[in-house]
């Protein structure tokens, strides 16, 4: 398959100092809007690239002379659906007073408030990480280790700051752990609403939403939190 990289097209109307004009820029805005709704109420495999077209009343050759591919469009999609999620440190500044793990669970209380609000673009994300084949996964998890569209580095750098996290482990390791375990846990949370039957068991009731994600949580603390943030935890538990 060719790379998805070298499938993603430049407007086919160009300035004389290589930026795309804007009529050709608002016309690639405008196809990856209408295939954010077709991907997401089809799915990869099933949405049509010519349907997309017919819907924007263009040609399927004018939607390839921007994107090149099918995969190509869709990996557009999915960059404009994650950039559309708020950012770790875009929590109220008062959640953000509590430090760290405030955070993290308040964004894990948000998460179905967050996914009534833009349901398409959650659909998205969800497709690009388990509907999508080997070749378009790598592109993705590239795009998400060098953009950082949900602002992880600064979010971790926020609570080393704090000193909430372990001194003894690295910075990027934490990150990882932390991005990895949280997409998960949010997959888990959220899949009754947007794909149901997508993992084995269905999606908690609210009173056992809350104690898992308190759990969660309790279980980041203990994993990467500092000596402080372990005090912390087993005050907070009726430990200390």
């Amino acid at each position: 398959m060719e790379g998805i990289t070298s499938s993603l097209a430049k407007p086919t109307q160009m300035r004389r100092d290589g930026k795309p004009r804007p009529r050709s820029e608002a016309k690639r805005a405008q196809i990856v809007e209408v295939a954010i709704r077709h991907f997401a109420e089809r799915g990869y495999s099933a949405a049509r690239v010519e349907d997309i077209a017919a819907q924007l009343g263009i040609a399927k050759g004018s939607v390839f002379q921007h994107f090149k591919s099918k995969d190509g469009l869709f990996f557009e999609a999915y960059k404009k659906a994650v950039q559309s999620f708020p950012k770790y440190m875009q929590a109220p500044a008062a959640v953000q007073e509590g430090g760290l793990f405030e955070v993290l669970r308040y964004w894990l209380g948000r998460t179905e408030n967050m996914v009534r609000d833009n349901w398409s673009s959650y659909r998205i994300y969800l497709i690009g990480n388990y509907g999508t084949d080997l070749a378009l996964r790598r592109e993705i998890n590239r795009y998400l280790v060098e953009e950082d569209p949900y602002g992880w580095h600064d979010f971790v750098r926020f609570g080393v700051k704090r000193g909430e996290l372990r001194p003894d482990l690295d910075v990027d390791m934490i990150g990882s752990i932390l991005e990895w375990t949280m997409d998960r846990f949010q997959d888990a949370l959220l899949t009754e609403e947007l794909d149901p039957g997508l993992f084995r068991k269905s999606g908690p009731v609210p009173e056992e939403k809350e104690r898992r994600i308190e759990q969660f949580v309790e279980l980041l603390r203990r994993a990467i939190g500092s000596d402080k943030m372990q005090i912390t935890g087993k005050k907070a538990c009726g430990m200390g």
